[in-house]
């Protein structure tokens, strides 16, 4: 393998690494995450100065600037899918049902999630609005959880960008170390 080849494989992956890091700074920065996404985007500028670099001395190579770009757009798709596996942060779940008699609020504290109870007038008659902060990696759960109990139930799903613990339990572990490194006002 030559040097030119062994370059762009090298601008390629750097590109990859440099801009997945970054969506994944992105995303912490957008959710609050402040002592992460500078560490993050220190590592991120150290690998683009040589992705950047490894370009710019191959500036003659048209293949130089395809592979740059490439990179780019890999990176961006390789960071969605980190970003995703890794479901950092918690989301805020609306559930709002008209059925009269409802085992939806009983089963969500089942699975150990702390709900907000609301009665309320929807434009066909009472409705049941149920409130619902969860870590992210338990939303898919919950929602599939929601449709298997009440199927016509309306469900709206949002980010949390600021996130206390409930007056309800006790805090686990999981929660003091995420602390540690999660979001500060």
């Amino acid at each position: 393998m030559n040097d030119e080849i062994l370059a762009l494989i090298l601008i390629f992956c750097a590109r990859v690494i440099d801009v997945s890091l970054g969506t994944i700074r992105i995303i912490l920065v957008s959710q609050g995450y402040r002592k992460i996404a500078p560490i993050m985007g220190f590592v991120e500028i150290l690998i683009w100065l040589t992705a950047i670099g490894k370009a710019l001395n191959n500036l003659s190579s048209i293949y130089s600037y395809l592979i740059y770009a490439g990179g780019f757009a890999t990176g961006n798709y390789v960071g969605m899918l980190l970003e995703s596996k890794l479901s950092l942060g918690f989301q805020s779940v609306r559930i709002i049902t008209s059925e009269k008699v409802t085992a939806l609020p009983m089963a969500l504290k089942d699975e150990g999630l702390e709900l907000s109870i609301v009665n309320g007038k929807g434009a066909k008659g009472d409705i049941l609005i149920i409130y619902v902060v969860a870590q992210r990696r338990k939303v898919k759960k919950l929602i599939n959880l929601v449709n298997e109990i009440e199927p016509h139930a309306i469900i709206t799903v949002e980010d949390v960008r600021s996130h206390k613990t409930s007056f309800l339990g006790g805090k686990k572990f999981s929660e003091i170390l995420s602390r540690q490194i999660t979001k500060r006002k």
